[in-house]
This record gives structure tokens, sequence and C-alpha cells, in this order.
């Protein structure tokens, strides 16, 4: 994108109104922010004069990057129905217009998308300077796998130039993109936090406001008591903090929409913030004190020939399913009952049709259809035989994350799906 569509919040933006204020032989109000942690284009005054320096004498802010992919967050009020025309349907809800699925104005702009969340959050330049990049504005049911590279390929790039990132997105992929990341960018060792919300942030009842305050309060947790530094891909959302390739979207409609039901929340956001040290990716399987360093190795490909395929009882697959190997399929999640059982009738042969797939070279990870647990396929003859056919398994992924890692295994073929690389076993 051009360079115009970038924008930042800095603390010389504060000293330049109180100078033209004082120009004006006005007193300005305004409370002097803290200067940029990092160097950035200085902002100068509407007279065209160089801002005062900050005089506040204070530690400087960390630097924070909002990129802007889309989602109901940033949306525009024109998209909703009059909440009075809803009142006797659905109780006062707020719903998008029929037929629109809602607003993604293709000239939406992070000058005005940042004016809009600083001025409706003004509580966020307390914790950081921000800088926005609208990378896109998508329906997030639109965003898949060239989407994710570009992301990966943006946070990559721009490493080194920020203390940390949040990403705005919608919330039906969210769990997607947070599983994408968090393996495309494994030992990026910063903060990249994805949040969203329920309703659009110009709204009276939004979560958007509580949702990017408690995101910017994670995400810069390094830099203020009790020092927690988040090195890893998480979700907050509706008072959680989760990772990222461990969440899950439980709720349409509540606030708290996701879960994270194969591990603990990172941290719990009420009056205050409670942290789980432990489950911290560079604590994990530590006492919290110890820290382990990991290598940072992006993997910016993927093959997205990738598919989920539940059991249904009393279904054939060479009827339903057929050759999906000949289609252009190259990696099946298959989705076993309780710890990695199926069939094992003439009716539904699953074994023979997977014993075809597999000899054409199909890739075919086992997980199961429950939310948690453990897999355990040897235990059943079924099982044993996928296995021995040559599909993998290991501890239970998210299915989100496991469709990713699958994509992610199938374009980086020295990576087997099982080795874990971002804390998503």
């Amino acid at each position: 994108l051009p360079a115009a569509s970038m924008v930042a919040v800095t603390a010389p933006s504060v000293a330049c109104s109180q100078y033209v204020a004082r120009y004006l032989g006005k007193r300005s109000s305004a409370v002097p922010l803290r200067p940029l942690r990092r160097t950035a284009p200085a902002t100068t005054c509407a007279s065209g004069r160089d801002p005062l320096p900050s005089t506040s004498g204070r530690d400087p802010l960390p630097s924070v990057l909002i990129i802007h992919t889309g989602g109901t967050l940033g949306m525009q009020t024109e998209a909703f129905d009059e909440p009075e025309k809803l009142q006797s349907s659905v109780q006062g809800a707020v719903v998008f217009k029929e037929g629109t699925g809602g607003d993604y104005t293709k000239t939406l702009q992070p000058g005005k998308l940042l004016q809009n969340l600083v001025t409706t959050v003004p509580e966020l330049q307390t914790f950081a300077n921000l800088e926005v990049k609208v990378l896109m504005n998508k329906d997030s049911c639109q965003i898949g796998p060239k989407q994710w590279i570009r992301m990966a390929q943006e946070l990559h790039t721009r490493r080194d130039e920020f203390d940390a990132f949040v990403i705005v997105h919608g919330t039906d992929t969210m769990a997607y993109t947070a599983s994408a990341l968090s393996l495309m960018l494994s030992g990026f060792a910063k903060p990249i936090i994805l949040t969203g919300s329920q309703l659009p942030l110009s709204m009276p009842r939004s979560d958007a406001r509580q949702n990017l305050i408690d995101t910017i309060t994670c995400a810069t947790a390094g830099f203020s008591a009790p020092h927690v530094q988040l090195e890893e891909v998480a979700l907050c959302f509706g008072g959680v903090l989760l990772r990222g390739n461990r969440a899950r979207k439980t709720s349409a409609t509540i606030y708290s929409a996701f879960d994270s039901p194969t591990y603990p929340p990172l941290a719990r956001l009420g009056v205050g913030v409670e942290w789980r040290r432990r489950a911290l990716l560079q604590y994990e399987d530590t006492d919290g004190v110890s820290y382990t360093k990991r290598a940072y190795t992006p993997r910016l490909k993927l093959d997205p020939n990738v598919i989920r395929l539940p059991i249904v009882p009393g279904c054939d697959p060479k009827i339903v399913y057929g050759d999906l190997y000949a289609r252009g399929v190259r990696g099946i999640v298959l989705e076993a009952f309780g710890v990695g059982n199926m069939p094992w009738t003439k009716e539904t042969g699953w074994i023979p049709w997977l014993r075809s797939q597999r000899k054409q070279g199909m890739m075919i990870y086992l997980t199961s259809q429950c939310e948690s647990g453990e897999l355990h396929p040897e235990l059943y003859r079924t099982g044993s035989l996928a296995l021995e056919l040559g599909a993998v398994s290991g501890p239970m992924m998210t299915p989100e994350c496991a469709v990713v890692k699958l994509m992610l295994c199938l374009a980086h073929p020295d990576l087997p799906p099982a080795q874990p690389i971002a804390g998503e076993l």
C-alpha cells in the first residue's frame, strides 16, 4: 500500500496542538504524551513549524502497529438496521441489513480509522504510540491462505520496527488466522494479538472498546509492572487472552465469543489482569521462571488443498467423498470418534478408502470430534490400521489449527505434522 495508507499517533502531535494553542493565545489543556520508543517521522504543526519536544520526563512508550483486516469492529453504522425496527422481533438487537452481510467500504483509510479509534477510545494513547495500517478490509469469511500469507509477510517485514502488533479481524475465521500466524511465524518472540468485536466501535453497547483496551494492555504488558512479556500469537476477546492456535469461536451472539477447550487462558482481564505465567509459551513445561528461547523460523508458504472430514455414522466415504486426491486435495484432517475410532463394516469401509487415498500420496492427520481429551487411536482396530497406513496422529489440535498445520506441512515437507512448533500440541 502507498505511504498514505500509514498513519501514526505520536507524542509530537499533542505537542503540536499545544504549540498552536499557545500561538493563538489560548491555554491548552492537553496532557503531553511520552515520546515514541522508536524513530519515526516527526509530525509538524499546521503552521509548518516544528513541534515542541516532549517535556514529560517519562520513559518512552512502546510502539504498536495496528493492522486492520476488516470485520465488524470498524464497520459504519449504515450497514445495520435501526434498532427500533427490530425491537419487536429480536428484542432490540442490532443486525446487518438483510442481504448485505455488513459494510466493507473499499475506500477505508487508516487516517479516518485511527481518528475513530483514538477519539472513541482515547485511553489507548496512554499505553502506546500507535500506528495503523489497513492491510485489507474484508468480511473474515473471505480471509484464507492467501490473506494469511500476506499478513505473515507484513509482520515478518516489520518485526524489528515495533514492540508489539495488534490485528483487527472479523470473528468468523479469527481462530484460523491466529493459528496460521502462530505456525508461520514460529519464534517471532513479540506480541501478536488478534481482536475484534461483535458490534461496531461506533455503537453504544459495542464490545469493541473494551476489547481494544484489553488487547493493548496485554500487548504492552512487558513495559510496565509486573512486566509480563508475551512472546506468541494470542487472541484477546471478552475479557480473556487465549493462545491463538488453541482458540475456537463458540458463540455468534455473546461477547465472550471465544474459548480454549484444550489450554488454559494466558490471562483474564477484570479489575486487574490475572496472568497465568506458566501458560505462556516461553515458560511452558517449566516452573514458570525458566525461560525457553525459541529460534525465529518464518515459513511463509501454505498449500491450501486441505479438507476437514468428519466421520458420519452410516456414511460410505467412497460414495460421499470419492477420489479426493484425483480432484486436487492433498491433505485430510480426519475427525474420528472419541480417542480415534471409526466404523469397520462392509457398508462403511473407511480403511479401504483411506488406503486408496494414501497410496496416491494423500497426507492424513487423525484428530477427534471431541473438543478436548487425548487421542489414542492405537486402542482400536480401525485406529491402529489407519496409523499403519501412514495417517499421522498426536496430541489433539483444534480443527482450525489442524487444517492450517497440514497446509504448512504440505508446503514444507521437512516439517512433520506431529512436531510442535508454536504450542499447538
